[in-house]
């Protein structure tokens, strides 16, 4: 393990005594090395059922992604809670990019690294994307054949966000083209200066009183409960340019043809739950693949509430999910 890496607890929440924590790493099929915090239950012999957790974007393992990995190790899963490549702990370079490809291909790596441990059974292997890590959490259900079940947890379409913007407002060919002669031009002069301009995080507390509802529930998140110093969001932000290839690349493209069995959760009151449901509608339609998927809307709960709100986040029904369907 690199010696680098931080040894003390820095987590947005506290430790349990019924898990063992500790830090892991494993390379993607790009060379990129991927840092993961491990949870195992306690008193525990034999082959355990896993769970690779990411998310949400611009969020690292010390938040969100953790919590769910160590709530869900309590519960008796090995699991571990992984930064994406150019993020966190993780490496690749330059920083705070992101690809379509390339973050498939980091929840692909982590059920790799799971698959070979000693302790895990290479035959009950599933995965929790939260909110942008959700849309990409069903891309990795439509291409690895390895994953028996999958949980999208408030989740996010980034490919079509980036496309179309929140709510689809700007769905049109004028809007995406201006765009991206806005990304184009940002591209030459971070060439010129050598370095990537930041898009900014959240926004400071307290959040302006005009400001959207959900920007002020993000930047409560980010910047209040849940700050850490590594994250993204918390923090200066995404690069400018770090998600323009999301603008055409759509993710969700074979999500009928998914197999395995899928958990999509969202807060009814969420600004995103449209992601949701369109996402479920989609991976239903003209699929032979219904019976073991299901849609699961969460009364008055909104976007950050399946972040860290523990009498929202239905803990319950993910264990009986994934007890269900890791066998």
């Amino acid at each position: 393990m690199n010696e680098n890496l931080v040894k003390e607890w820095d987590k947005t929440f506290p430790k349990s005594e019924k898990v063992n924590h500790s830090k892991v790493t494993f390379h993607n099929r790009y060379g990129i090395t991927l840092v993961a915090d491990m949870y195992i239950p306690k008193d525990v012999e034999g082959k355990l059922p896993a769970i690779a957790v990411c998310g949400p974007f611009g969020a690292v393992k010390e938040q969100a992604s953790g919590l769910y990995a160590q709530t869900m190790a309590e519960r008796g899963f090995l699991t571990i809670a992984f930064d994406p490549s150019f993020t966190g702990e993780s490496s690749g370079t330059p920083r705070y990019m992101a690809s379509p490809d390339i973050n498939t291909e980091d929840f692909q790596a982590a059920v790799d690294f799971l698959s070979v441990q000693e302790n895990v059974d290479s035959e009950k292997i599933g995965i929790i994307g939260i909110c942008g890590w959700g849309g990409m959490a069903l891309n990795v259900a439509a291409l690895d054949t390895r994953i028996k079940a999958t949980v999208a947890s408030t989740m996010y379409d980034m490919t079509r966000v980036n496309a179309n913007g929140y709510f689809d407002q700007g769905d049109n060919e004028e809007t995406r083209y201006n765009n991206k002669v806005a990304l184009n031009a940002q591209k030459i002069i971070d060439y010129k200066n050598g370095n990537y301009e930041l898009g900014g995080g959240c926004f400071e507390l307290p959040v302006p009183e005009d400001a959207p509802f959900y920007v002020k529930d993000y930047s409560e998140y980010y910047k209040g409960r849940a700050y850490h110093q590594r994250s993204l969001n918390s923090n200066g932000g995404w690069n400018k340019i770090g998600c323009m290839s999301f603008i055409n690349q759509p993710i969700l493209k074979y999500s009928n043809e998914i197999r395995s069995a899928v958990l999509i959760i969202h807060g009814e009151k969420a600004h995103s739950c449209y992601f949701s449901k369109d996402a479920y509608k989609n991976m239903v339609t003209d699929s032979k693949y219904t019976d073991n998927k299901e849609l699961m809307l969460i009364p008055n709960a909104v976007h950050t509430d399946l972040y860290d709100n523990m009498s929202v986040i239905p803990f319950d029904k993910m264990v009986e999910f994934f007890n269900k369907n890791l066998k």
